[in-house]
């Protein structure tokens, strides 16, 4: 039995055939747009890496080198010393520890025994420079005797000697030294101890040293919060780590003298956490990595290149007039460049416009990095240049990343830490040892009064000279 035939529709006249093809052009018109947009968004995050994101540079693939984020331009000079340059050269120590008279020996061509010469100290010197790491113990008695009144006197041991066997303040201080500056794993430092000095330190005894360094720092660190905060201009920024299975934030707010991380003009990356924090107006630094990925994702943005090369300029002349010992611009260079941005963002307003929202999709209307940046921007225009208007304002956030970058190293040698006592005990001590070693104080010698409950302090700037 023949099968039936489904209905024939009727033939359409070429004005109607047009008329459907045009709707179906637009129907499709705005799914296309947001594969598009979608194709857009993937290759760009693909091609992410620590140049053109908030990556880190330890997560580029071997592979791949990628370009340059630094803004300076070549100088032509050869790697190495520079012609004409003042070469530093060691120099003899004027009371060495030990002195050795080199007698003369051999025989001399007339067959006299240079041993038989008589010889005399010549003024030519040459030293030899070493380490000498070695344990001392000091074993203290006391003593006892009868007054001729009947009373039995007794010496007292010195203040601090209260164990029959017990670590000076030295060894304290080193133990603190290496594993929360020079970020040594706690089992390394102590086969260093064991090995060099002949002295058996468990993880557990380097860990109450730690402990008890944290406790004897809260005044010295009391004083740098206090200094931070009549600061007129500081530097904020963040990282996450492990702490007991969990995520953390650790903050660092610092000038280029001082160093706190726990949490002015601020100066940061524009975390939305920062917008919870009752402070003066903070300049937003909004990363060049954001503007350089969408430039070369999209060439067509040519609105970013242009704000990024806009904004180096102005930092050049603020960085002129800074020399020349002025506070701020003039009024018109600073209207000039006002201007300028405010015609980029117009220009880029109009190449990223918003999407309309369609009827079909709920929620809030998604829209692409380059519009959300564009209207971060524009948001807060007065914030992003800030620091032509205040030449006291830095134009980056250098300062408090180089502050972030010693914590990494801690937790991809330990992992974690254990518990909210252990990071509360090494942001304490770094906090410390990071304004010490801007102030251009001795580490180790500072830690050594630390053991002994004694600390420099100085209300002004967290240590003393």
């Amino acid at each position: 039995m023949p099968e039936p035939h489904a209905p024939s529709r009727s033939p359409e006249s070429p004005v109607q055939e047009r008329e459907r093809l045009r709707a179906l052009v637009v129907e499709q018109a705005a799914p296309i747009e947001q594969l598009r947009e979608r194709i857009q968004e993937l290759e760009a995050r693909l091609a992410q890496d620590s140049h053109n994101s908030s990556k880190p540079p330890s997560s580029d693939p071997p592979f791949r080198k990628p370009p340059p984020c630094s803004q300076r331009q070549p100088s032509g000079r050869q790697p190495g010393g520079q012609a004409g340059r003042r070469g530093v050269t060691r120099r003899l120590a004027e009371d060495p520890d030990q002195g050795v008279i080199i007698p003369l020996s051999g025989t001399c061509a007339c067959g006299r025994c240079c041993a038989e010469i008589g010889a005399e100290v010549l003024p030519e010197r040459r030293q030899v420079v070493e380490v000498v790491i070695q344990r001392a113990v000091t074993e203290y008695r006391f003593v006892g005797g009868t007054c001729t009144c009947g009373r039995v006197q007794r010496s007292a041991f010195p203040e601090g000697v209260t164990a029959t066997v017990q670590y000076g303040p030295g060894v304290s201080a080193l133990a603190v030294y290496l594993t929360q500056s020079q970020l040594l794993p706690y089992q390394g430092t102590a086969d260093l101890f064991q090995e060099l000095a002949g002295i058996a330190l468990s993880p557990g005894t380097l860990q109450r040293d730690i402990t008890v360094a944290a406790t004897h720092l809260e005044a010295p660190v009391a004083a740098i919060h206090g200094a931070l905060l009549t600061t007129p201009v500081a530097h904020a920024d963040e990282t996450g780590g492990r702490v007991n299975g969990g995520l953390h934030w650790l903050h660092v707010l610092s000038t280029a003298e001082l160093t706190a991380y726990l949490p002015g003009v601020l100066v940061h990356d524009h975390g939305s956490a920062y917008a919870r924090y009752s402070v003066p107006p903070c300049l937003l630094q909004f990363p060049s990595c954001e503007l350089t990925a969408i430039a070369e994702a999209i060439p067509s943005q040519q609105w970013a290149t242009d704000r990024s090369a806009l904004l180096w300029e102005a930092n050049a002349q603020v960085n002129a007039d800074r020399a020349q010992g002025l506070a701020m611009l003039s009024a018109g260079a600073v209207e000039r460049l006002q201007d300028r941005y405010d015609a980029i963002l117009t220009a880029a307003e109009a190449t990223n416009p918003r999407h309309p929202r369609r009827p079909s999709i709920r929620g809030r209307v998604k829209r692409s990095p380059a519009y959300n940046l564009i209207d971060r921007l524009r948001e807060y225009c007065d914030e992003v240049l800030r620091f032509i208007a205040d030449l006291r304002v830095p134009f980056d956030n250098n300062q408090a990343e180089r502050n972030l970058r010693m914590p990494k190293p801690k937790q991809k040698v330990s992992g974690c830490f254990r518990s909210e006592t252990r990071v509360d005990a090494f942001a304490m001590i770094r906090s410390y040892l990071s304004t010490l070693r801007k102030q251009s104080a001795n580490l180790f010698q500072s830690l050594v009064p630390t053991s002994q409950r004694s600390p420099p302090v100085s209300a002004s700037h967290g240590i003393a000279e």
